[in-house]
């Protein structure tokens, strides 16, 4: 086991060692696939002790078997919290963190450049079981003013959705703090390798273990890690509802684990090249990325952050969706896919201006861009074609 505590570690060492036990499991390297439903007691007390201690002890397959527990142990120590849960995908992850906190009645606040689904979640799902939802600006640091006596939880996603906004995360631990309740973050894009949630006063963060944890674009999966205040009423609601995931992807996401700094090292420098390569284009508007200066939350980024995801956002100047669509469809080395996280390179039409009731888009046409691993400059030709035949189209006029 790690003897070192998990804040005196580097990110790396944690991503290669945390969750594992060298002296266990035969002495394999990786923690084996361990398939289970029932478990076998020897006798009654070995049971009830089981039961006891359902976050050491293995009791029934649903609550995890050793593959599970090891991804969950590695997750919450990379990340500084106190445990994680695994659910069936980045979306189930999210439904079961604000619905362990917020019951019929209650109002929850949510930022306004969520990830759409989790929009449809709050406008179609949250709505029907009465729970009530409030909006609230990104860029807004203290949205204090917006807490009602009924106010469940804040729930923050940085950078946002789309347009990439960097909220001040320590700022909107502190209004949480002061309510008495619980800040929820969307940290797929940050990761446990890049942001420290707990350290910066998160008290429930949530990963699309689909993206880069897992990172080859082979598994559905979620994770919600807590601190020690939150995480029995996290668990509880988990439990009582059946959440859990498969110990194959458990696998596949542990075995992703260990390769997070080595890929988001590449994949994030490329991302940074092909951003600033980007933004000296005359088809290109503005490049939406944290770690550029220019960019409105770079000092909240440099801050807070200890590097860029690979995922990024390129306004056009155009409002063609047609020109667009000739500049995507055309492309050799970017698949049009919607997730990201994975090895390989991405390009997906985004449209914020329907998702959002504060701050409207009112820009060009936007490109998201998820850069993979492949040579940098492979990737600048194909967009240079793109951007050149987006130019081409009839229905291209700048803006």
């Amino acid at each position: 086991m790690l003897e070192k505590s998990g804040e005196s570690m580097h990110a790396d060492t944690l991503a290669v060692h945390a969750g594992r036990n060298p002296t266990a499991h035969g002495g394999t390297v990786n923690v084996p696939v361990w398939r289970a439903s029932t478990i076998c007691f020897p006798d009654m007390a070995s049971l009830q002790h089981a039961r006891q201690n359902p976050d050491t002890e293995i009791s029934y397959g649903i609550y995890g078997t050793p593959t599970v527990r090891a991804l969950q142990d590695a997750v919450a120590q990379m990340e500084g919290g106190h445990r994680a849960l695994v659910a069936s995908s980045g979306l189930a992850a999210i439904s079961a963190a604000i619905l362990a906190f917020a019951s019929p009645g209650d109002h929850i606040l949510m930022v306004d450049s969520v990830y759409g689904p989790t929009r449809r979640l709050c406008d179609q799902g949250l709505s029907r079981l009465g729970i009530s939802v409030t909006y609230y600006d990104p860029l807004e640091s203290e949205p204090g003013g917006l807490i009602r006596p009924e106010t469940k939880l804040i729930y923050a996603e940085s950078p946002g959705s789309q347009t990439f906004e960097v909220q001040d995360i320590p700022a909107l631990a502190a209004v949480a703090r002061s309510a008495g309740i619980p800040l929820l973050l969307d940290n797929s894009w940050g990761t446990p390798y890049h942001f420290a949630s707990f350290r910066h006063g998160v008290d429930i963060s949530i990963h699309a273990a689909t993206k880069y944890i897992a990172g080859h674009s082979d598994v559905m999966l979620g994770l919600v890690v807590a601190n020690e205040r939150w995480y029995p009423q996290l668990r509880e609601h988990m439990v009582l509802h059946g959440m859990c995931a498969s110990p194959d992807d458990c696998y596949l996401a542990l075995r992703g684990l260990r390769t997070i700094g080595a890929r988001l090292k590449q994949q994030s420098a490329a991302a940074l090249h092909i951003a600033q390569w980007l933004q000296q284009q005359p088809q290109v508007a503005s490049v939406l990325h944290p770690a550029l200066p220019g960019f409105a939350g770079h000092a909240l980024w440099k801050r807070d952050f200890t590097g860029a995801a690979s995922l990024f956002a390129v306004e056009l100047r155009t409002q063609s969706e047609a020109a667009v669509r000739a500049m995507v469809e055309g492309m050799s080395l970017f698949a049009i896919g919607a997730s990201w996280g994975g090895f390989e390179s991405l390009v997906f039409p985004a449209y914020p201006g329907p998702e959002r009731a504060l701050r409207p888009w009112t820009g060009g046409q936007l490109v998201r861009l998820h850069i993979g691993l492949e040579e940098p400059g492979d990737l600048v030709a194909d967009l240079a074609a793109g951007l050149v035949r987006a130019q081409a189209h009839p229905d291209w006029a700048t803006v």
